[in-house]
């Protein structure tokens, strides 16, 4: 383990949604602002919407850790489920007895009394559904359901959905429009600029324990920030193996050779079942003739415009993509092809 050889107390880099690692770039900070601000104004449905890897599940845990010594809360993740599995998870979460025989009903009404308990506590009640994307239509309305236990005065649940950008897409769906209307804060997070990523790395750094000193040459930071994306989850994989590669090296600095050779360890393309184009080498890229149908369409009357196919004839990758579109096109917009 490199901890001791890079002066570290723990990892810097892991795989656990730990708040106290959270980077607040401006995307996160304004994103945490917001769903703090909306259960502060009891808003009841928020919703935070972003890609893969890019920080969701860390931001909720900082959240409910400021609201935890004034709110109840509930944290769910088991969301491949029916309506009936998802209320007995969000029982046991809460520390409810649940029996394998309670109906819907039923486990609606122990929640219903869990939520005028806290009420007369004058504590809020925050339910936090992350990985929603995978929640079934008929699980999200159930939702919906819970925000109707209310007072005339105030909200009794707050709730928060985060998922993948195919949470927007169901909530799109005509047949949800009335969860739809009701989410009131929606914040989405952005990947992290060139600059950030350095900054991201030198806080997850300095929380685990790193002195002064870089530890990242300016050039392996570059390098790392345009292979990740900007995305913190790849980010975290790839400093994490280019510390085990420097350590195994014995480099006190990581530079942008390590960094090459781990991007060159992640690289699936050799890999696959079914290896695609990618595997080829540009300079063995040669165009086939064209069927008989996509031929007219290349170098008959149909444009102005003509490709001029050169059969035989080696082409470098851009040329040859360039090629490839120009017939996806030409094909589109031919009746025949069309239909």
């Amino acid at each position: 383990m490199f901890l001791d050889f890079y002066g570290l107390r723990e990892q810097p880099f892991g795989v656990t949604p730990d708040p106290r690692f959270l980077y607040l770039s401006p995307a996160h900070r304004e994103a945490l602002a917001s769903m703090v601000y909306g259960i502060d104004a009891e808003r009841g449905f928020l919703a935070l919407i972003a890609k893969p890897g890019m920080g969701k599940t860390t931001l909720l845990f900082q959240l409910l850790q400021q609201f935890r010594p004034r709110a109840r809360t509930a944290f769910l993740f088991q969301t491949q489920c029916t309506s009936r599995e998802f209320m007995r998870f969000l029982l046991l979460e809460l520390g409810c007895e649940v029996n394998g025989e309670q109906d819907l009903v039923t486990m609606h009404e122990q929640f219903n009394r869990c939520l005028l308990q806290e009420a007369h506590a004058d504590r809020r009640f925050i339910v936090v559904v992350d990985e929603a994307q995978n929640l079934e239509p008929s699980v999200l309305e159930t939702i919906r359901l819970l925000s109707d236990f209310e007072t005339p005065q105030a909200k009794l649940l707050q709730i928060v959905l985060s998922g993948q950008p195919e949470l927007a897409d169901k909530l799109a769906r005509p047949s949800l429009r009335q969860l739809r209307q009701r989410i009131s804060l929606l914040s989405t997070l952005a990947p992290l600029s060139p600059q950030e990523v350095e900054r991201y790395m030198s806080h997850r750094l300095r929380t685990a324990g790193r002195g002064d000193g870089p530890l990242f040459t300016a050039l392996a930071a570059q390098m790392i920030a345009e292979l990740s994306e900007g995305i913190p989850r790849n980010i975290n994989n790839i400093c994490f193996n280019a510390l085990s590669l420097g350590c195994s090296l014995r480099q006190k600095t990581i530079d942008v050779d390590v960094v090459r050779e781990v991007a060159a360890d992640f690289d699936l393309a050799g890999m696959r079942s079914e290896p695609g184009i990618t595997n080829f080498k540009p300079e063995t890229i040669s165009l086939a003739s064209p069927a008989p149908e996509a031929r007219s369409l290349v170098t008959g009357s149909t444009s102005n415009t003509r490709v001029k196919t050169r059969r035989g004839e080696l082409l470098n990758r851009e040329d040859a993509l360039a090629y490839m579109q120009e017939i996806i096109q030409r094909l589109k917009k031919d009746q025949h092809f069309a239909n």
